[in-house]
């Protein structure tokens, strides 16, 4: 008795262990685990810090330039030759001459100023391409974790289906034995059991690749990844999600991109005006050389201004392009922002469409319910066709697939919507 205790105990550990082995994940889980393991959310974060570099290298033009340079040089002849008094002398025929140098630009067309200020809206725009990769991702997840629910569901019909049909191979069977049904009936029950047998490996096999896809994306692997179970209750009305479009679209990431663009097109016109003004700056520097075979070093300080005279001719062109980009940015705000109001009232109208196919399928379901509760009685009572009771079990599997196809759907639609919306 004791040995039997001990091999129980065991094979409850391993139960236990295998178990164990494989965590179940709920949709908020999926969720956090792609936005920390996802290739995309990973270069999402990658392209905000280099925009942050970006600015910072920008801001660097607001300092000093300091430049270094040396020459040494060895001639095989005297660069100058001179008589002095009477007597030959060469000179430069060996040398060192250095300076550095220090500038300070104190204006320059304002190029420096809007230059930060466009790479500070590169930090805002990579931020907002940022959301707009988390909506995706969140959506794309979600996807994948209703599928995986979606089939397992079809897979707990099927087992419905399978029930059904080897119930009545069986009663066929026997009633094929006893004499009072012919072997053509057996044969279209086993022609059932056949195609239900093929729908499971389908669902399987289905099953197997959607829990790949959502494990590779998310960062986990396949075999330890398995989904909770939910229960299919009754969805909630889609009123309470409708929001004013006109106010949301003002909050979604989309159209916060169109209009940086457009400042981004400004900055870029004051920037190429910029390029065509007087530029001011200040300096100092300092020299050596030993050309004269002896050490001597200079210090001086300088003010430069650098008018741009014969490239106003070809800069005239430059800003006019330049203003043609700008309106062609504002035409597209105006027009994307149309289109992302359309797109909005389209995904409104999906919502409630599914809302409206969840509650059709409940019915179908009900329905299809009755009808194989009645042709199984009708069946027995020998008042209806074996084809009959098979057609009506095949619209149950049909009607509660159905069912379980708009469900997911309008969880999907729902979380489409929302994030269009800006939620």
């Amino acid at each position: 008795k004791m040995r039997h205790q001990i091999i129980g105990f065991c094979l409850f550990l391993m139960v236990s262990v295998s178990g164990s082995a494989q965590q179940a994940y709920s949709l908020a889980q999926c969720k956090k685990l792609a936005l920390e393991n996802n290739a995309r959310m990973k270069n999402a974060r990658l392209e905000v810090s280099s925009a942050r570099q970006t600015k910072e290298e920008a801001f660097t033009n607001f300092f000093p330039s300091l430049s270094a340079s040396a020459l040494g040089y060895n001639a095989n002849q005297p660069l100058v030759e001179a008589n002095l008094g009477g007597m030959p002398l060469a000179l430069l025929k060996n040398g060192i001459v250095g300076d550095i140098t220090v500038t300070q630009p104190l204006f320059a067309g304002g190029q420096i100023v809007n230059g930060n200020k466009l790479a500070q809206l590169g930090v805002e725009v990579s931020r907002f391409k940022q959301e707009q990769s988390t909506k995706e991702v969140l959506l794309t997840t979600e996807v994948y974790y209703w599928q995986i629910i979606s089939l397992n569901e079809k897979l707990k019909t099927l087992a419905i289906v399978e029930q059904l049909v080897n119930s009545l191979y069986k009663d066929v069977d026997a009633a094929v034995k006893a004499g009072v049904k012919n072997r053509n009936d057996l044969l279209q029950v086993q022609l059932r059991k056949n195609s239900v047998a093929s729908d499971r490996l389908q669902l399987e096999n289905g099953l197997k690749l959607s829990r790949m896809l959502l494990g590779q994306y998310v960062g986990i692997k396949a075999d330890s990844l398995s989904i909770e179970p939910i229960s299919f209750d009754e969805p909630a009305s889609p009123e309470r999600l409708r929001t004013d479009h006109g106010a949301a679209l003002l909050s979604t990431p989309e159209y916060q991109l169109l209009a940086k663009n457009v400042e981004a097109n400004r900055l870029q016109q004051k920037i190429t005006v910029g390029k065509y003004l007087p530029t001011v700056g200040i300096g100092a520097s300092y020299m050596y050389d030993d050309l004269m075979d002896k050490d001597n070093t200079t210090a001086m300080v300088f003010a430069k201004v650098s008018v741009p005279l014969s490239d106003w001719w070809g800069g005239s062109h430059a800003i006019k392009k330049q203003k043609f980009q700008t309106m062609m940015a504002q035409n597209e705000q105006r027009n994307n922002s149309d289109l992302l109001l359309i797109q909005m009232q389209k995904l409104w109208n999906d919502v409630e469409e599914s809302y409206k196919q969840v509650k059709l399928a409940e019915e179908s379901v009900v329905t299809a319910t009755e009808n194989v509760r009645l042709n199984t009685n009708y069946y027995q009572a020998g008042t209806t066709t074996l084809s009959d009771l098979l057609d009506s079990q095949l619209l149950l599997q049909q009607s509660r697939n159905q069912h379980t196809d708009a469900y997911t759907q309008y969880l999907i639609k729902q979380t489409q919507y929302l994030q269009a919306t800006g939620r």
